[in-house]
């Protein structure tokens, strides 16, 4: 795909989450139907689906041949072969519920299962991150970059890992190890928009122990574009085909330091 191809394919896309992004500011909450998924505070509305599925017949419309990987889906299409969809509709549900508006759309699309587009949309604030594999990273159509801050002058985002007790304790005792060197730490409830916030130079570090495939394919994407550096806790390479660690950072601050 050339270069032109790719950014009207790009465009498309980004107008795709946007309206979807109309639905998220204009829900009904008395309307909001909440369901529990497996493991504690794991949750998904009646939103989460019908995004989910405005995405999934606005994007496929848009480049039929793809297949298409949702968080509200049972049963997953590989992604090994070809164009995949990579979604997650309402990344920060529970703060969907809540009305904190900490939270966004994710799009990430894959060639065969390598990153190659990303998308992440704030509603609340307009914000709209975007990256093609090789060509920088943009909020707004303004490029972004990583900060040049070391860990003693940058802020840390992490992720609690909510979903999975048994890593609860892990993740706020490496919090507490990064808030002991840093400025500080935060917790938005939102991976995408962590990532996406390290991207813009924002904070220098995000982790989190576990996330799934959508939380991370089009967010680790726009950090690598805008400089930074993705890898697992072990540092190792992330994957698209399972849960896994992740550490983002702006390629100063090192995991070997922790």
């Amino acid at each position: 795909m050339n270069n032109e191809k790719q950014k009207k394919l790009l465009s498309e896309i980004t107008n795709v989450v946007r309206d979807c992004g109309e639905i998220i500011l204009h829900a009904d909450r008395d309307k909001s139907c909440i369901d529990e998924k497996a493991g504690h505070a794991n949750f998904v509305t009646t939103y989460d689906k019908k995004v989910q599925q405005e995405l999934q017949k606005r994007l496929l419309e848009i480049l039929p041949e793809a297949v298409f990987v949702g968080e509200e889906e049972e049963i997953h299409a590989s992604i090994a072969k070809g164009y995949a969809f990579i979604v997650d509709p309402i990344d920060g549900t529970t703060n969907f519920i809540k009305d904190y508006h900490m939270s966004a759309i994710s799009v990430g699309l894959t060639l065969d299962g390598e990153r190659y587009m990303g998308v992440v949309y704030n509603p609340y604030l307009n914000e709209m991150f975007t990256a093609i594999k090789g060509q920088g990273a943009f909020l707004n159509g303004i490029p972004i970059h990583v900060s040049s801050e070391s860990i003693e002058n940058g802020l840390v985002l992490f992720g609690t890992a909510p979903y999975y007790e048994e890593l609860n304790k892990k993740s706020f005792e490496m919090a507490y190890e990064y808030f002991k060197r840093s400025i500080d730490v935060r917790r938005s409830g939102s991976a995408a928009l962590d990532l996406c916030n390290v991207a813009a130079g924002r904070a220098e570090l995000f982790f989190e122990l576990r996330l799934c495939p959508w939380d991370l394919a089009a967010g680790s994407l726009i950090v690598e574009e805008a400089g930074g550096k993705v890898t697992t806790a072990e540092g190792g390479q992330i994957t698209l085909y399972e849960p896994c660690s992740l550490i983002a950072t702006n390629g100063i601050v090192t995991n070997s330091e922790y």
